[in-house]
């Protein structure tokens, strides 16, 4: 299996910045698409951010466009999201999820096999 666990995350004032990382483990990385997902309380999961096997294709949901950045370094079995300009509706469980491919981007989380345990941002005003 595809293991992955996040950090990175924690309080932070409006307009100010984090950095997610995602650690892979247990097979070969670059087989994956993977892929950030957030979910706050009372809301469905949704997709924030996603990333091709190469990282030559990229996905993000409108509200991030901008101020988020998704990246990933297959030699270091690792993803990141770059977080700027943080708002406070950004406060959620940020999870990151792969899904074997090595073609395009996913967008669904139906299409992920495998998450991690979630670390959670909070973005205060």
């Amino acid at each position: 299996q595809l293991q992955l666990v996040e950090s990175g995350g924690g309080l932070v004032q409006a307009g100010g910045s984090l950095r997610l990382s995602c650690a892979a483990s247990g097979r070969t990385f670059s087989n994956y698409a993977m892929g950030w997902f957030r979910q706050a309380p009372g809301k469905e999961r949704e997709i924030v951010a996603a990333i091709n096997w190469s990282g030559s294709r990229t996905h993000y949901v409108d509200s991030v466009k901008g101020r988020f950045t998704i990246s990933r370094v297959n030699a270091k079995n690792t993803m990141y999201l770059q977080m700027n300009s943080l708002k406070p509706e950004d406060t959620a469980g940020y999870y990151c999820a792969g899904s074997y491919s090595q073609t395009d981007v996913r967008l669904s989380p139906n299409e992920y096999d495998y998450w991690g345990p979630g670390t959670q941002v909070t973005v205060s005003s």
